[in-house]
């Protein structure tokens, strides 16, 4: 495989500002500049090079000093993966023995530790994002880490906010917190700090635009993957928004995504890469590829990515873009010193920033993802190196009783017509459903849990863990009536409609109640269940559910329903079923699913839970804009045209007045709760300034010898087949490349070797992380009292929402929002602080963010629908809403999208 031949894809390199442009497929009702097939993006050249950005000083100067004690060969060997399966972890550096620091281990996923034994099985992204708990957030990512550090891993692949959901049936939606770019960015925040505490990196994925599964990679007869085809707005309003807040979290890493996004691949896409994420939010961590993710050589340095993972071209296939031709394009001079430099001092100070030369294990990763075996290969594909494997270290502590809550608090209480909390001294308690009970293979009897076999509490791919045990709703709900003397029975096949129309009809005659469970899975592309590749084929229940529930509530005169889904579904064919008297949307719970929903059921746990996402009365209820589930240009790259711009979910449903069945935000409890006293209050703030001046000089640390015998594998040494080193074959660098083309003259892009000082741009910052520091001054602070009416305690999500006023606005945005218990009868004081950013707009011609002209207002209330309080912000007191000269930035017209 040629490094250098593998460029001609730079000619596909970054992201435009495009014209109007839809879907072939579907009608585009919004008029939306900048998403349409075939258009590219701006090259942005130089990458830039860290700077220590806010408190990443001192892990700055320490890797410095490191990097520049290495050689060429063992900065290279940070830089490239070893290959898939060249050691134990799913993705490992090259080691630097000399200095005694060990090869980094990265791993997945955003819910636990995979593919290893005694660890725990958290909740999903979607269901920690129900629980709208800034602690819960900081907790999980905290014990995730922390099981992650005592496993001897380094990077967490995790969390994960991209997809952030555009499409309802999008198949790895779970992963992440919600559609809605500002729970996600608050999500996103406490998980990494909380990951990063524990002493491991965090790495955020997946950036960008990576929405659906289908050919996030290609297919057959495809000649590249997917194009993701956004607009600058639309790319900063919505899809950036949560990675900024990820950056301000000091996220060591971020991982690039397989998809193009305006015809270039996101792993060597300059417009992202160098200037979105390095220049604009300040990004001072390293960017890793998505495992094969890379698809050139010199174009993917240049472009910004600083790691390849797993490092081999194809998972195995023993040829590398980097490794030994890196080495090559450093000597002969087409990566620039201080481009590898750069890679390097951004990974170790990542190792720094979180203390991992306090926290690595001295033995390195103490399990094997690709055996459960206690001994077996340290190579397991080239099968060579038998050894100890695994220690299986227990790691999973006390993190039951927060992933029991986490699931607890995630639960949504969508309609109660006074059926629950349940009593426990029910007469008689039915359960219907496979989806209460035990998978007969076990928990974890489906690779990657690619199946729906049993209870549903994960989803499949890359994103999970082995479950430690799974507790079933079924076991947790006989538990609990056999401690209180009463009687339950059960019907877990779907499909045995007699037997459950018998049962149900029993239930209606001597009184209690029957709880029906119901599900609808997905998971990553690669493992096709059912006919669903990853992304889901429809949204409705699998398994015959709705048959399943009208057939018990068509006996059974109290029907209460729980869902385990990974995102919305439709309920049209039940939910207003005069028998069905409770639902509940129970997410994706983790280990503890069980003796989570039987803690809301029977009250022990009040529902505070509310709904990440809109559930609609149809699939069209979310708009045109649909997974694209067969190719629509012909053998090229499909084209998604992200035409709808910022109106995804319940923007999209109150911009063309659709009633959804559930809104974003909704979630009732067992008692009631009002709103009063709405006090919006000015705060004094600095003028906002956009960011001006130049960067210093691109650093070297250390020399390199232009001798390429200095380079060379070493006489003698011991290859491992299939591993990637970084030394070379040959002192001929032609022949050391294995490129047949390389005497022939490429074509780099202007300034993309120039490490010469660099102008800032506006909406960045010369000393904060995720932009411009103005952004994030308060500009008001909204308050409000919420009173507990009802006879028990119960937790309350308060949610802000803002008008910006603009035509091409969203009619409201979520701004802020805080979770709190409130005892009976009693108040609690919510306060919102609102930024410069949360008032602005995206302007692509100042390339910054500026507040309009247009009124705006704040909203406050339970749910994106239900806003009794609101009031004004009346920026520095002009009725129309606008900066005035010296306040927060000069006087701006009327805000018009370009």
């Amino acid at each position: 495989m040629g490094f250098l031949r593998s460029t001609a894809l730079l000619a596909a390199l970054p992201l435009a500002l495009a014209q109007n442009g839809t879907n072939s497929s579907t009608p585009n009702p919004f008029n939306n500049p900048g998403a349409v097939s075939g258009q590219t993006s701006p090259p942005k050249y130089p990458t830039p090079w860290g700077e220590g950005l806010g408190d990443w000083d001192d892990a700055y100067a320490q890797a410095r000093e490191f990097v520049s004690q290495l050689t060429l060969l063992e900065k290279v060997n940070l830089t490239t993966g070893v290959g898939w399966e060249g050691e134990k972890c799913v993705g490992n550096t090259g080691a630097i023995p000399r200095l005694g620091f060990k090869a980094l281990c990265l791993q997945d996923s955003p819910l636990g530790v995979r593919f290893a034994d005694f660890v725990s099985a958290f909740p999903a992204g979607i269901t920690v994002g129900a629980t709208w708990d800034r602690e819960l957030f900081y907790q999980r990512g905290y014990e995730m880490g922390t099981e992650h550090r005592e496993k001897g891993i380094d990077v967490q692949l995790g969390p994960a906010i991209g997809p952030i959901g555009r499409h309802a049936a999008g198949g790895r939606n779970w992963e992440g917190f919600s559609p809605d770019p500002v729970l996600s960015a608050v999500a996103v925040h406490g998980t990494v700090k909380g990951i990063q505490d524990a002493g491991v990196i965090a790495c955020t994925k997946h950036y960008i635009g990576n929405e659906q599964e289908h050919f996030r990679q290609g297919g057959p007869n495809l000649t590249s993957a997917i194009s993701s085809n956004i607009d600058d707005v639309t790319m900063h309003e919505l899809y950036v928004w949560p990675f900024a807040e990820a950056v301000r979290a000091g996220t060591g890493s971020i991982m690039c995504a397989y998809n193009q996004v305006n015809n270039s691949y996101a792993c060597q896409n300059s417009y992202l890469q160098n200037y979105i994420l390095k220049n604009e939010l300040g990004f001072q961590g390293f960017i890793v590829s998505d495992w094969a993710a890379q698809h050139a050589g010199v174009a993917s340095a240049l472009a910004g990515l600083d790691m390849t993972m797993p490092g081999d071209v194809a998972f195995d296939s023993a040829t590398s873009y980097w490794g030994p031709n890196l080495t090559v394009a450093v000597l002969n001079g087409t990566v620039p010193q201080w481009r590898l430099d750069d890679m390097a001092v951004r990974i170790v100070a990542s190792w720094y920033y979180v203390d991992r030369d306090t926290n690595q294990l001295e033995e390195g990763p103490n399990f094997s993802s690709w055996s459960q075996d206690t001994f077996g290969f340290q190579h397991a594909y080239a099968e060579e190196g038998y050894t100890r494997i695994n220690d299986h270290v227990d790691v999973r502590n006390e993190h039951r009783d927060a992933i029991r809550k986490v699931a607890a608090d995630g639960t949504v209480l969508l309609k109660n017509n006074g059926a629950l909390p349940l009593s426990g001294k029910e007469k008689l308690t039915t359960v219907f459903g496979s989806d209460s009970s035990e998978n007969p293979w076990g928990p974890n009897g489906c690779v990657d849990r690619g199946c729906n076999n049993g209870t549903f509490a994960m989803g499949w791919g890359s994103g999970t863990a082995n479950f430690p045990y799974l507790v079933t709703p079924l076991e947790a709900i006989k538990y609990e009536v056999l401690s209180n003397g009463g009687s339950v029975e059960s019907v877990i096949d779907n499909y045995a409609y007699s037997q459950q129309a018998a049962l149900a009809h029993r239930v209606s005659q001597v009184g209690g109640a029957c709880i029906v469970f119901a599900n609808a899975a997905a998971g990553e592309g690669y493992i096709i269940f059912d006919g669903n590749e990853g992304d889901r084929n429809n949204l409705t229940l699998w398994d015959d559910g709705d048959a399943l529930i009208n057939n018990v509530a068509s006996e059974c005169n109290n029907t209460i329903v729980v869902m385990h889904t990974v995102g919305a579904v439709l309920v049209e064919p039940w939910y207003e079923h005069e028998n069905v008297t409770a639902i509940i949307w129970a997410g994706v719970p983790g280990q503890e699913s069980g003796n989570a929903i039987t803690d809301v059921l029977y009250g022990k746990v009040n529902p505070g839970g509310k709904t990440p996402f809109t559930w609609g009365l149809t699939r069209d209820s979310y708009g045109p804009s649909d997974v694209i589930y067969e190719p629509n240009n012909g053998n090229g790259p499909p084209q998604d045209n992200f035409v709808e711009g910022i109106f995804i979910d319940y923007r999209y449903f109150d911009r063309f007045n659709e009633t959804p069945v559930y809104e974003f935000g909704y979630g009732l409890s067992y008692t009631t709760f009002s709103y009063s006293n709405l006090q919006i209050t000015a705060r004094e703030a600095p003028s906002y300034q956009p960011t001006t001046g130049e960067t210093p000089e691109a650093p070297t640390y250390g020399t390199i010898s232009n001798r390429t015998a200095d380079y060379l594998c070493p006489e003698g040494f011991e290859f491992i087949f299939a591993y990637i080193y970084p030394c070379l074959n040959s002192t001929d660098l032609r022949t050391a490349s294995n490129d047949p083309e390389y005497a022939l003259n490429y074509t780099w892009p202007v300034g993309s070797s120039d490490g010469s000082p660099q102008p800032r741009v506006p909406a960045g910052s010369a000393d904060s992380l995720g932009g411009n520091a103005g952004l994030y001054e308060v500009l008001f602070t909204v308050t409000v009292d919420v009173t507990n009416d009802g006879e028990i305690a119960g937790d309350e999500v308060a949610q802000l929402y803002i008008s910006l006023g603009g035509p091409n606005d969203a009619v409201r945005v979520l701004r802020n929002f805080d979770r709190k218990g409130i005892e009976a009868g009693a108040t609690e004081t919510y306060s919102f602080d609102v930024t410069y950013k949360d008032l602005s707009n995206w302007d692509t011609a100042a390339q910054d963010w500026l507040i309009s002209s247009y009124p705006k207002t704040a909203y406050v209330g339970s749910s994106s629908r239900k806003l009794p309080l609101s009031g004004p912000l009346n920026i520095a007191g002009s009725p129309g809403g606008y900066s005035p000269p010296g306040k927060y930035g000069p006087p701006k017209q009327r805000y018009v999208r370009h």
